[in-house]
């Protein structure tokens, strides 16, 4: 008895001292990344649900670490340094020519790979939307946000104008430009509803997991009615930020209203989802009590 405690013992503290060298590399590499995302992206309205992500994310794995360890079969070489290799070289090449999609890739790869080293790929797929919800970190490559908040630009414009000329109000549109006035209002990307709707995913998917523990399929069709409400959201953004230049001017439009407006409605947004959720959740409870 007495040799085996000795030779456990060696073996634990090896293990503490792996575990605190993997979580001080980790740290090395996250550590300027996140840095770099606070700057260019979490600054921003289309970036703002970062860190949210980023902590909620991390809770959701450090609340499950005991399990993970009790089901923990490391990995094999031959996919941990592959992959290893690959997402450093993408972290790196990000890194160096500034393109921090491919370096939040890269370091999403490194995380993915150490975890399946440590726990292996049975404990990933258990535990796979933590690590799906962490994706929300990667900021789409702006090319790719251009070709989809391109024609939201247009739809939510042309919405707004209608809307309000069926009312009274002088508005006119050309392309995304709205003119009432003597003033010129362009609808920008904010307006699109596109970073509305990445933040309202993200946050939705987090309270499905989290306070309802619904199947794919229920999550899918709350997730679906993200992007309808998201974009009724940011047409009343619009038709707000018109009116208020209408009757007050431009300088109070522009300044701190135009903010106010675009977090209220944000706000308003998340509320309505969870909203139709709870109505869905009695239906479906009525429902099964019927059957």
């Amino acid at each position: 008895m007495a040799s085996a405690v000795s030779d456990n013992a060696p073996r634990s503290g090896l293990a503490v001292t792996g575990a605190w060298v993997i979580a001080l590399g980790m740290a090395l590499l996250a550590i300027p990344t996140i840095a770099t995302l606070g700057e260019q992206v979490w600054s921003q309205e289309s970036g703002a649900h970062g860190p949210i992500v980023l902590v909620t994310g991390l809770w959701l794995l450090w609340r499950k670490r005991d399990e993970m360890r009790a089901a923990a079969v490391p990995g094999s070489d031959w996919l941990t340094i592959p992959a290893m290799t690959a997402s450093l070289a993408l972290y790196v090449f990000g890194r160096a020519y500034d393109f921090i999609s491919l370096e939040v890739v890269g370091l999403y790869g490194v995380g993915l790979s150490l975890l399946y080293a440590c726990f292996g790929l049975r404990v990933l797929l258990t535990n796979w939307f933590p690590l799906f919800y962490l994706a929300f970190l990667v900021p789409p490559p702006g090319w790719f946000m251009d070709s989809i908040t391109a024609p939201l630009k247009l739809f939510v414009s042309f919405a707004a104008t209608e809307g309000l000329q069926a009312v009274g109000i002088p508005v006119f549109r050309e392309g995304v430009t709205l003119m009432i006035g003597h003033y010129q209002l362009l609808v920008e990307d904010a307006c699109s509803g596109m970073n509305s709707i990445t933040g309202l995913v993200a946050i939705s998917l987090f309270y499905i997991y989290l306070l309802r523990n619904a199947s794919w399929r229920y999550s899918l069709f709350l997730v679906a009615l993200v992007i309808p409400i998201a974009i009724v959201a940011n047409i009343i953004r619009i038709v707000v930020l018109v009116l208020l230049t209408y009757f007050f001017g431009d300088a109070v439009a522009q300044g701190f209203l135009h903010m106010a407006a675009g977090i209220f409605l944000f706000v308003t947004a998340l509320l309505l989802v969870f909203a139709v959720d709870n109505l869905m959740s009695r239906l479906l409870k009525l429902k099964g009590a019927g059957a």
